[in-house]
């Protein structure tokens, strides 16, 4: 994922969160605000992973897997978006064990929420 269709900027972070909506399942959280500027552009995605979800090697692996699931349902995505993703403590165990596949089933069906 290229740098510019990422959040990294606290302030981007706090307007998603304040002005934003939000869908959840059990391990996550999806927050979501419409850009006024970038109607039509690339959807942005910034990543929260906690502490409580595990060491930093943990988190890291957790980052790079909801990255690559991001990824393959960018087609799915509606644009003219900021997102930020939230881990939830727990999440690491079943997404090493059930596989990449639950986690984009988890992810596609909070990106459904924001499409109705």
């Amino acid at each position: 994922m290229q740098r510019r269709h990422r959040l990294s900027r606290s302030r981007d972070f706090d307007a998603v969160y304040r002005r934003g909506a939000s869908a959840s399942t059990r391990y996550l959280v999806l927050h979501w605000f419409p850009r006024d500027e970038e109607l039509d552009g690339p959807p942005r995605l910034g990543l929260a992973v906690p502490r409580a979800v595990g060491s930093a090697v943990v988190r890291n692996r957790v980052k790079r897997v909801l990255r690559e699931v991001w990824r393959g349902l960018l087609a799915e995505v509606p644009a003219g978006h900021d997102y930020v993703l939230v881990a939830r403590p727990g999440l690491a165990e079943p997404a090493e064990s059930r596989g990449q596949e639950w986690l984009a089933g988890e992810v596609a069906e909070m990106v459904g929420r924001v499409r109705s």
